[in-house]
Formats: structure tokens, sequence, C-alpha cells
């Protein structure tokens, strides 16, 4: 069906007829009798604007008045045209909204997010961490980071708190093109032998002390639970992290031994890790969990310094 719009500013005749057949769905006539809508308003708003205006005395008469309101409606029918001024779409939005809620629900205006899909229930393909605050990321990785900590004997703390600087306490999860959860809390890069998922990111790395942005591969889990043991296997399979481990509860040294065995390229990393250690986040998400915490491991260690400075997240390893 062919719907004509209005040619010159007298042709509102068929208004109340369009407006009729708005209710029959139709997307043209839902189309003009927006259009048709906008040029009335354009109309009253320039009546306004001139009723406004002082005019010009030597020219302000009845016939020119009259010129006048027929140049305003005329224009705005012009002005109608083409994209308009976005009242009419505006209009078919709405309109075409109601229509299609009073037969068929509408619908999904717009992607749920991650935190959105967890709420309602919908199972994302793999397990999505989507943590809303830095004290549901601690409380939720925590029994991983004490297993985690039990294979490789050092303090749950600290893998915590390495965990909360790469991924920004979850709020900088690692994601794929298509905004699925790599699932990696580590920041651990996918190299040629590695034969799992892998999702490309920016990242940032520091050459020589400066700060560069480039884009690298990362390993992608099908849950948090599986980044988890694959990090345990990355620590413990590795010769130049066995200093670190030798760390025991030392949260210091642990964070020091990572970054000596160039974990990261961020000469403050081991810095930052204590700055979380320190931090009233992590003491106050860890809060509720202390009575379920596990006895400290035996290794001699000076614990976590306290300098309460946040950390920035940091992608890569």
């Amino acid at each position: 069906m062919s719907v004509q719009g209005p040619s010159n500013y007298n042709d509102f005749a068929g208004l109340a007829s369009l407006r009729a057949q708005s209710g029959k769905n139709d997307p043209e006539v839902l189309r003009e009798v927006a259009r048709q809508f906008e040029s009335l308003f354009t109309s009253m708003m320039l009546k306004s604007m001139r009723d406004a205006s002082m005019g010009d005395p030597m020219f302000d008469s009845d016939s020119e008045r009259a010129y006048r309101d027929m140049f305003d409606q005329q224009m705005a029918v012009e002005m109608s045209q083409g994209k308009g001024l976005g009242i009419a779409d505006m209009l078919v939005r709405q309109l075409s909204g109601t229509m299609r809620s009073a037969s068929s629900p509408a619908p999904q205006a717009m992607p749920l997010t991650p935190t959105d899909r967890l709420r309602s229930g919908e199972q994302p393909r793999g397990e999505d961490f989507a943590p809303g605050s830095p004290e549901e990321f601690v409380q939720s990785i925590w029994p991983h980071a004490r297993n985690a900590a039990g294979e490789l004997g050092v303090d749950p703390r600290s893998i915590v708190a390495q965990a909360a600087l790469e991924t920004g306490w979850g709020r900088h999860m690692i994601r794929g093109a298509d905004g699925q959860n790599g699932n990696n809390l580590f920041g651990i890069k996918a190299s040629a032998d590695w034969n799992g998922r892998r999702v490309s990111v920016d990242t940032l790395e520091y050459e020589d002390g400066i700060a560069r942005r480039q884009r690298d591969w990362f390993r992608a889990y099908d849950s948090v639970a599986e980044g988890f043991r694959d990090y345990v296997e990355f620590l413990k399979g590795s010769a130049r992290y066995q200093p670190a481990l030798a760390a025991g509860s030392d949260t210091d040294a642990f964070a020091d031994g990572l970054q000596r065995a160039g974990y990261a390229t961020d000469p403050a990393y081991a810095e930052k890790i204590r700055s979380i250690l320190g931090g009233r986040v992590l003491e106050s998400a860890l809060a509720p969990l202390k009575d379920s915490a596990p006895p400290p491991i035996s290794n001699s260690g000076t614990g976590g310094s306290s300098i309460g400075r946040s950390a920035t997240a940091r992608v890569g390893v």
C-alpha cells in the first residue's frame, strides 16, 4: 500500500482519515501520520516564534500576516520531509511498540548484559563470571583461591589480590569479539603450544618502563574453576615460578617472585599486588569469610604490606 504525503500546507484534510487507518498496523500509514504530526508541531513552533517577535510595524498588516502564516505552514511541511526533525521517527518507534504489545510481546530492545543474564537465570555459552562489586568478586572466587593455594602452598589472599589486579575486581574480564567471557582471571597468554580456546584482546605492556598498548592472544576457559586449575598448572609447570611458590605464606615474597620471574611487564606489578593485599576493599570483602579460612601455611613470612592504595587493572602476562 502506497501512502502519499502532503505536498503543501493546506493538505491536512486527510489527517483524520490517516489517523483512523493507523490503527491497522500498516507501517506506511503509521509513518505518514507521524510525519504529518511533525508538520503540525513544526507549524505551531514557527507560529510561536513569530508571535514572540516584535515584527516590523511597516509591514505588519492583515494581508502580510496571512501570507506569512501560509509561508510558515508550507515551511513546516518541507521541514518534515526526508529525515525531518526526528519527531516522526520517535512517534513511529513509540506507536510501533504500543501496537506490538497489544498483539504479541515486544522483542528485547537491547541484549542482556552478563550480569542481567545471570540474574535472569539465562544460561550463557559457558560460564559468564560477572560480579557486581569487589565484595561479590572476592567472595565468589574465594573457594577456588583456597583450593589453588592449597596446591601451590601459598596464601590464598595473594591469589585473590592477583586476580583482582588482573581483572579490576572482575570488571574487566577478558572477552572475545562476540562478548563471550574467557573466564581468565590471571591474564595468562595463549602461546603457540596452547591447544585450548583463545581470544584476542588489547593489552597494556611495558617496554623499557614505557606503557604500550598492543593486541595479543589470551587463554579462554569455559568456567572460572577451569581457569583456576590452569593457573595452578601454569605456575607449577614452570621452573621460573618455583622461587615465588617457595615463598609460602609470605605474600610480599610471592608478589616479588612473580615479578622477578617475568609474570608481568609492569614494573610496579608486585607493588600493586601488595597494595590490594593491604587495602580496605580486600579486608572488608574477606571479613565474612574469616571463619571459613584455612589455617595459615607453616612457612615463615611477613604477610601482606599495609599500603592502602588501589591498584589499576591490567590484562596480560
